[in-house]
């Protein structure tokens, strides 16, 4: 494990590099077990350098559907990250789990993750899943995606909920019609809401300034 790390270690540079990051947690999931994932990914996020950080936190979503305790440490341990980078690989590597396990299985999980209490939780599935009419089932299924996350319309984390609003508005663009229908039946009196309704609807406004023009 420590030669693993020394690799990335040399490998990775100091500046930020995403690709880098992705390809590594991939090439590894693919050459190893998932108990190899799963313990490597561990021992990753012990690392104080957080691009290995972030494979760790790939190869742990990558073995969730084999480890429970995969998805508890990144549900509960990942997600009080201070680094907003690493908070964006939690996304990424929540997403990746819901890809392997089938994202209309995986429901009740991101239902269960958007009544966390912790805002980072949250925002892993409105951020990870996007955009989300291009996944699997939710291609199929726009309504269920737009139920989704209409649901937090109103949530306490202005964080969150421009998460929310921009999920929206990515929705809107293959179906405007059905997020139009969602957002006329929003109570705009609420500020929370209002954030949220002024990203959603941002496309079908523009749009609707092009038809004028």
């Amino acid at each position: 494990m420590n030669n693993y790390m020394l690799y990335l270690a040399e490998l990775i540079p100091e500046r930020d590099s995403l690709k880098i990051v992705k390809t590594e947690a991939k090439k590894y999931y693919k050459e190893h077990t998932l108990e190899e994932c799963y313990n490597m990914g561990l021992e990753l996020y012990q690392s104080d350098n957080f691009q290995i950080q972030e494979v760790g936190v790939f190869l742990l979503g990558y073995s969730a559907h084999a480890y429970e305790e995969a998805l508890s440490f990144l549900k509960n341990v990942v997600s009080q990250h201070e680094s907003w980078k690493v908070q964006e690989i939690l996304s990424m590597a929540f997403d990746n789990h819901c890809k392997i396990i089938g994202y209309e299985k995986a429901l009740p999980l991101l239902k269960e993750w958007l009544d966390s209490d912790c805002a980072n939780v949250r925002r892993a599935v409105t951020e990870g899943l996007r955009v989300w009419t291009s996944r699997p089932y939710f291609k199929d299924h726009p309504q269920v995606a737009i139920d989704i996350l209409s649901a937090r319309k109103e949530d306490e984390s202005a964080y969150a909920r421009k998460s929310v609003g921009n999920a929206l508005k990515d929705i809107s663009k293959k179906f405007p019609e059905l997020i139009s229908k969602e957002l006329d039946t929003w109570d705009l009196s609420l500020k929370e809401v209002q954030q949220v309704y002024k990203l959603a609807s941002k496309r079908l406004e523009r749009d609707a300034e092009m038809e004028v023009q």
